[in-house]
């Protein structure tokens, strides 16, 4: 008996793992997984139903399934200069979130407090929106402001070529427009520590998943104003803080010296990169770190004047920087070779 039940609950944390990607089919690749019928399947499917871990839409040949929200939660606050983040947190979000394992509570503490003063500090709107969706698997939060935008600020403030050069300044790390109270390093690690983390602002989308060393953008036809921040994270994650720091640390003295650069980001629409003035810009305040990566997926060409920027007039220009390329193909890696030999 007792194997049956440890069974039955194996079929159940699958199910749960996996319904979200498998919303239409989720009772077949089961089955399949386990080697045994769909009738077996769909009386654990029932079951979770009546439990309400599941929810079930549609007719028997259509039916799909999704996690039951375990918690559903939002309210809006106004930002009148007396709205603190690390309050709203412990009033409001902890409580929400419920029980949680330590290292998945310190995420959300994280990555929260850090995105929510960064709409208090730099969003210049007048209110902010947090909702949070809580299932059996993972737990979703989203901020959204009525601000300025975020990518819009950076533009304008650093003086970029449009919205969409911050998403790759932002990709690098240590960006702020506001140096003297602010690292710059709360996005980026924010970004590295969920299993999905999105930022849709004015006319452009990022996007960045675990895992996945390349970020995303996306442009969407109707730009709005104000910035909303989804982040995502499974409720059992095996991930910490200190990991995640750690991957930017090179030595002893534990500061954030070390950036990965998806040089696709530089790529905009149908251009390639073959200019020094392209280069430059990828270039941009990569200075701060002692390593800086490229990397170069989805890249499939570039320019000579862009190869020599990058792997010999800025190289020689900063002996003490470890540059290093990474995923190039073989015709970008012929490009690089020559400019650096």
């Amino acid at each position: 008996m007792a194997r049956v039940r440890t069974r039955g609950e194996k079929i159940r944390r699958f199910i749960i793992a996996r319904v979200r990607e498998h919303a239409e089919d989720i009772a077949k690749i089961t089955a399949a997984h386990f080697g045994i019928s769909r009738q077996a399947i769909n009386k654990h499917l029932q079951r979770m139903v009546e439990e309400k871990t599941l929810i079930s839409e549609g007719q028997t040949r259509n039916r799909t399934y999704r996690l039951y929200p375990l918690v559903q939660w939002d309210k809006t606050y106004k930002l009148d200069g007396a709205l603190a983040e690390d309050v709203v947190w412990r009033i409001d979000v902890a409580p929400a979130l419920g029980q949680l394992p330590g290292n998945a509570s310190d995420i959300w503490h994280y990555g929260f407090t850090e995105m929510l003063n960064n709409a208090i500090d730099h969003s210049a709107g007048s209110r902010i929106n947090v909702l949070l969706r809580k299932d059996a698997a993972s737990t979703e939060l989203v901020i959204i402001d009525d601000g300025i935008g975020i990518f819009k600020k950076i533009q304008q403030e650093l003086g970029l070529l449009d919205e969409r050069h911050a998403v790759l300044e932002l990709a690098k790390g240590k960006l702020t427009t506001d140096p003297d109270n602010h690292t710059g390093e709360g996005i980026f690690f924010t970004s590295r520590m969920f299993d999905a983390f999105d930022i849709l602002s004015g006319g452009v989308y990022f996007s960045h998943k675990f895992g996945e060393a390349e970020d995303w953008i996306l442009e969407r036809a109707r730009p709005r104003s104000g910035t909303a921040v989804w982040m995502r994270l499974n409720n059992h994650t095996s991930r910490t803080l200190n990991k995640i720091f750690d991957q930017y640390t090179s030595d002893d003295n534990f500061g954030f010296n070390k950036t990965v650069v998806p040089v696709k980001l530089a790529q905009y629409g149908d251009d390639r990169l073959v200019s020094r003035s392209q280069a430059k810009r990828l270039l941009a305040r990569v200075e701060r770190f002692k390593i800086v990566i490229f990397d170069f997926q989805d890249v499939e060409n570039i320019g000579q004047a862009f190869a020599d920027e990058i792997f010999r007039v800025f190289a020689r220009r900063h002996p003490d920087i470890e540059i290093t390329p990474i995923r190039a193909n073989s015709a970008v890696k012929r490009m690089i070779n020559r400019s650096s030999s």
